[in-house]
Parts: structure tokens; sequence; C-alpha cells
């Protein structure tokens, strides 16, 4: 086994970098809040100009967005290039320099989504542009944590207990959930159609609302009477249900997970706490997700909507990192059972276990 390296500026550039990549989804979230994602209709030009030369003096509406949005994202591939170079040269787990090259293509690749979706003007691209945007960060992210001094402080913690409860893989489904639901959130927010469903709890005053031909063509009617808006579908309206739904099933799942941690773990765990956080992050979200409806999608709520969307999934990210690392599967508990082999007792003695495995189990 390799053991971890102690490069301390490693892991504050990396923590710098993830920093660094949340708020590049800020700016992207604010370009689509915004309705700015075609208000400078080339690239890698910017009307021409190069974009680093592009005068700052034509800077405004949505051309502001976009093109700091461009910039942002060119300061953020450069840092990762740095970050891969850095984690090649010094760093001894061959994992990790390869997380670090998979985070170079990552943001390349998003780069080059980005541009074809101002090119060939396809919202579908921009569903794909905002899902691998959430999923950079989280890399970067699980790049900053294993290069931190943290991570090596879970060494000592590794597989002392053993996870009979089956928190590691209720982790696991709840970041998986949250990851479903960002790209719902990406494909609702790439529909150019404002708010499917203008009322929240309900639906069109309803608990689930009606979807006939009849009654989406009144929901429209209703839309262009009110403000001028685009046209919605069933599709639009069962879309946004999907989302209602899920966002109580990641709830009930993250709860789970908090709930899961402490039994498992002790409320003082590291694990514990990272849980708690995630259970406020869930919280926030759900009311932005209703203040987003209440106020008409406003910009700025709207963006933080994502924002937090995106430290959700990081947390989820981290807290399977983490679990998976210091718990022990229930394999382990299993072979005891048959025969108490030597490495088999320290992790009894985590649980308490080893004086009367039988009797326990």
């Amino acid at each position: 086994m390799i053991r971890e390296a102690d490069h301390p500026w490693l892991s504050r550039y990396a923590l710098v970098t993830a920093v660094a990549g949340l708020v590049l989804i800020c700016f992207g979230g604010l370009v689509t809040s915004h309705g700015a994602g075609m208000a400078v209709p080339d690239w890698p030009n910017t009307f021409g100009y190069n974009m680093f030369f592009f005068p700052v003096s034509r800077w405004v509406g949505g051309i502001f967005y976009e093109h700091t949005h461009r910039l942002a994202a060119s300061g953020v591939g450069l840092m990762t290039m740095i970050l891969a170079v850095w984690l090649w040269l010094k760093e001894p787990r061959k994992w990790l320099r390869w997380l670090g090259v998979i985070a170079l293509v990552t943001v390349i690749l998003q780069g080059i989504l980005g541009g074809l979706r101002v090119i060939l003007f396809k919202d579908e691209l921009g569903i794909f542009h905002a899902t691998l945007a959430q999923l950079f960060f989280s890399l970067l992210c699980v790049i900053a944590l294993a290069t931190s001094r943290w991570w090596r402080f879970c060494e000592s913690l590794q597989k002392r207990i053993i996870d009979v409860r089956g928190l590691r893989w209720t982790v696991l489904l709840a970041a998986l959930l949250i990851l479903t639901q960002l790209i719902v959130g990406a494909t609702m927010r790439h529909q150019h159609a404002g708010l499917s469903i203008p009322d929240f709890p309900t639906a069109y005053g309803r608990w689930w609302p009606q979807m006939d031909p009849s009654s989406v063509a009144e929901y429209n009617r209703n839309r262009v009477e009110v403000t001028p808006l685009n046209p919605i579908t069933a599709f639009q309206i069962g879309l946004q249900m999907s989302h209602r739904i899920i966002a109580l099933f990641i709830l009930v799942a993250v709860v789970t997970v908090g709930a899961l941690a402490t039994r498992t773990l002790g409320v003082r765990h590291p694990l514990t706490r990272l849980a708690t956080f995630w259970i406020g992050l869930i919280l926030v979200q759900v009311l932005l997700g209703a203040a987003t409806i209440w106020t008409g999608k406003s910009a700025d709520i709207a963006t933080t909507h994502v924002a937090i969307g995106a430290l959700s999934l990081m947390t989820g990210v981290v807290a399977a990192m983490i679990a998976f690392r210091v718990l022990a599967p229930r394999t382990v508990l299993a072979a005891s059972h048959g025969e108490q082999t030597p490495a088999a007792v320290p992790v009894m003695a985590g649980l308490g276990l080893a004086s009367d495995s039988r009797r326990r189990i």
C-alpha cells in the first residue's frame, strides 16, 4: 500500500480550485437564469474579438453574464491543468494522479460542450453541459479531500467499525438520487418555458395536476394572459412533478443517513457531523426550490438553488468516500462468525464484539 505523501500546498491549491469550480457553476447558473445563453452568438470568439480582449465597455446586459462565464471557465480550466500536472509530478498514488487527468479532460470537454451549445443552438447540449459541471465540481472536491491531512487521519479509523446497518450503500444511494435530481433540474432549466407549474406545494391547485390536452391548453391560455411566456407541454409538467417527488425521496434518504450514522458511529464522528450538515443543505435546497416558484423564478434565487444543489451532490460524494474508507463491509462480520482470525479481532473490537461475537451476531 502506498502511503499518502504530505504536500500541504498541493492540498490547499486543490481546495482553491474546487472553490473556483463552485464559483463557475454560479456564473453558469446566472447565465441560464437570466436567459443569456445566446447573448454572445459566436465561439470561441466574442463578437469577433478574442475573448480576452473583448472591450469592457461592451460588457452589458446578457453579454456581461455570458462573457464573464467564459472568462471564469478559462480560468478554471487553467487551474485544473496546473492541478493535474502537480498531481502527476508529486502525488505517489496512481489513482489520484489519474483523477487529475480525468478532471482536466472533463473541463476541456465542458468547454467544448458550452461552445457547441452556442454554435449548434441545441438545448440538449445545455443539459449535458450543466450536468457535467456538477460532476466536475464533485471531482475537484474528491481530489481536495484525498490530498488533505484529514484524509490521512481517516486511515487511523479505517475499517475499525463494521457497517451492520448498510450506511455505506445508503449514502451512495442518496448521492445518486441527488445526481438524478440535478439532471432533471437541468432539463427543466433548459426548456426555456419559465415555470411549468406556477404554485407550490400544490400544482395548479391540486396535489397532482391534470395533464390532458384540454387542461394543458387552459394552462397555456392563462400563462399568456398573466405574462408572455412560452407554451408548456404535459411532459414539462410531469418533469416538474418528478422533480418534486425526487426531492422528497432525497430528504428521506439523507435523514436516514444521519440516523444510521448516529447509531453506527455516534454523534461526534466526522461522518455523522457531515451527515447533519448534509441534512441542513437539503432543507435549504427545498426552501430555495419553493422560493424559486413563489418569486416567479427570481434569477438570484434560482442560481442559489443551483449552487446548493452542487454542494449537496458534492457532500454526498465526499460522505460516500468517507463511509467506504472508515467502515468495514458486513462480509467481515460474516467471516468472523465462522472463524475469528487475528486480522478480524480489531474489527470486532471496534464494535465491542470480540468477547461474545456469536451472541451479538
